[in-house]
């Protein structure tokens, strides 16, 4: 099924408002639509990934990795064109975000400054991370090879993820270790501790 020119640009702009609600429901400090729309470098970076990724999908490589290297510059976010990403992703404020070109990233994810979504090693292969829907990681956060982070999991801040995170456990420190729900009391008041 073909898709006409106007149903593109009406599920590009669909796209776009869902990724400012996202972004408003996050961010203490987005205030309204239009300031979000062209401030945030996060939303920035996701948006021109889109366009990357579709370039790299059709074997438009240069093009697409060319874009990306642009959009780097400006944001200083490098989502490599292959990666794929869902929808509702936000970057908190994005500089140094980095997502190599075999991740995976579902559904409301949320990323804060600094994080890698890095390889750990040279082959062709599966070598970034799966980051399931609903995942939260902190700041400077390193997650690094094929691993899967489960839906729902959060990984604190400066982390070193280099082993699977079971879905809804949070994972701090170096090498990061998992707590599950209801480790530290201090959780269930505020899951975000952790973060």
């Amino acid at each position: 099924m073909t898709t006409s020119p106007m149903d593109r640009v009406m599920g590009a702009v669909a796209t776009v408002r869902e990724d400012l609600a996202a972004a408003r429901r996050r961010d203490p400090a987005a205030t309204d639509d239009f300031s979000v729309l062209l401030t945030s470098p996060g939303l920035h970076a996701i948006w021109s990934h889109r366009i990357a990724h579709r370039l790299w999908k059709r074997g438009a490589r240069l093009p697409a990795r060319v874009l990306a290297q642009g959009v780097r510059s400006i944001t200083g976010v490098e989502i490599h064109p292959g990666a794929s990403i869902g929808r509702r992703f936000f970057i908190d404020h994005g500089m140094g975000v980095v997502v190599g070109e075999t991740a995976e990233v579902g559904d409301d994810v949320m990323l804060y400054h600094g994080v890698t979504l890095g390889g750990r090693s040279m082959e062709r292969i599966k070598r970034h991370p799966t980051v399931e829907d609903g995942v939260t990681i902190g700041a400077g956060a390193r997650v690094l090879g094929p691993v899967v982070i489960g839906e729902g999991a959060q990984i604190g801040a400066n982390a070193v993820v280099v082993k699977d995170v079971p879905a809804h456990a949070t994972a701090v420190g170096i090498p990061a270790t998992v707590r599950r729900g209801g480790a530290h009391p201090e959780e269930q008041m505020d899951p975000a501790i952790w973060i």
